[in-house]
């Protein structure tokens, strides 16, 4: 099973190496992994996306809430988060498949970022099963490269993974 982490931390140095530890340590493999300063600069939000199940993943969560520098930690549902994931994707492209390419990234909301004369780099920011799509779209086409960013979630509606007051 897929699990998603919104986890707070002090925004210092070593917290991410820790973090990282405590899932190696297990022998958990993390899948993604986003962190970015909050509304608050002194606290960071990690994303954690990592495999195992039910029981796996409340022992993990157990663990970091006992890490020093872990402020909150809160296992997201897919269906009730807003998930995002950026992707740069470099496809080969020549003047016969260059509107093919460009007409599936007009039906994904994907942008064509940079051009040359044998290939298209592509970006898309959506949800991680869009971003998949769309691979396997251009896959044909030949993909050369592609840096994806990891997933960021947050819950929907007015729920929010704050700080304490």
């Amino acid at each position: 099973m897929r699990s998603i982490l919104s986890v707070l931390v002090e925004n210092r140095a070593g917290v991410l190496a820790r973090t990282a530890g405590l899932f190696a340590r297990r022998g958990y493999n993390i899948e993604s992994l986003a962190v970015g300063e909050t509304e608050d600069a002194t606290v960071s939000r990690m994303t954690i996306v990592a495999q195992g199940d039910e029981r796996i993943m409340e022992q993990v969560e157990k663990q970091l809430n006992k890490q020093i520098d872990v402020i909150k930690v809160r296992q997201l549902n897919a269906e009730n988060s807003t998930r995002r994931e950026l992707a740069l994707i470099k496809v080969n492209a020549n003047t016969k498949t260059r509107g093919q390419i460009t007409d599936i990234c007009a039906i994904m909301k994907a942008e064509v970022v940079d051009l040359s004369p044998t290939t298209l780099t592509i970006e898309i920011a959506d949800r991680p099963e869009r971003v998949k799509q769309l691979l396997n779209m251009v896959e044909p086409y030949g993909i050369v490269e592609i840096v994806r960013t990891g997933m960021i979630a947050m819950e929907k509606g007015s729920a929010a993974i704050s700080l304490p007051e």
